[in-house]
C-alpha cells in the first residue's frame, strides 16, 4: 500500500517537521575591548596586538601582568581583584594548568568565580561573556 502511494515506509513513520518562522538570529557585538585574534604568544584586542601577559576587562587592559605560569603569585590576583569582576577567566598559556588555590584565594574570598583554561579558550570565552554585558576579566598568560 505504501509503495502504491509513492511514500516510503520511513517517511510514513517520521513526524512532520515544525516550521517556526519566528526564529531570528542577530549579530551581537559587545561594547568595549574584544579579542579579535589569537595565536602562539599573542592576542589581538581590537586592532592592537599584545605579546605580553595581560588582564582584559571591557573598559581597560592591564599590562604587563604575570610573566609566566610558574611565576603566578597572590599579588598578581590582587591586581585582578582591583578591577572588581564577577568572574575571572584565567588563561594559563598554551595548555590548561591549575594553579594552587591559595594563589587566587583573594578572588574566592570576595565571591568572584574563577575558571581556568588555556589562554586561547579564555579569550574566546571572554568575548561571549562580555557580549552578554557581564562583568568579566580575562587574565591571560601569553607564552
Amino acid at each position: 500500500m505504501l509503495a502504491e502511494s509513492g511514500t516510503s515506509r520511513n517517511a510514513a513513520r517520521r513526524p512532520a517537521r515544525r516550521r517556526d518562522p519566528h526564529v531570528k538570529f542577530h549579530l551581537s557585538t559587545g561594547e568595549g575591548n574584544l579579542v579579535t585574534g589569537t595565536g602562539p604568544g599573542w592576542v589581538r584586542i581590537g586592532a592592537d596586538e599584545y605579546r605580553a601577559s595581560l588582564i582584559l576587562v571591557p573598559e581597560t587592559i592591564v599590562t604587563p601582568w604575570a610573566a609566566t605560569f610558574e611565576a603566578l603569585g597572590a599579588a598578581d590576583f590582587e591586581r585582578v581583584l582591583d578591577l572588581a569582576p564577577a568572574i575571572v577567566l584565567l588563561g594559563t598559556g598554551s595548555r590548561q594548568r591549575f594553579p594552587h588555590p591559595r594563589v587566587y584565594q583573594a578572588l574566592i574570598a570576595a565571591g568572584i568565580g574563577v575558571e581556568v583554561m588555556d589562554s586561547r579558550a579564555a579569550a574566546r570565552t571572554y568575548n561571549i561573556i562580555a557580549a552578554e554585558g557581564r562583568r568579566v576579566a580575562a587574565a591571560l598568560i601569553l607564552p
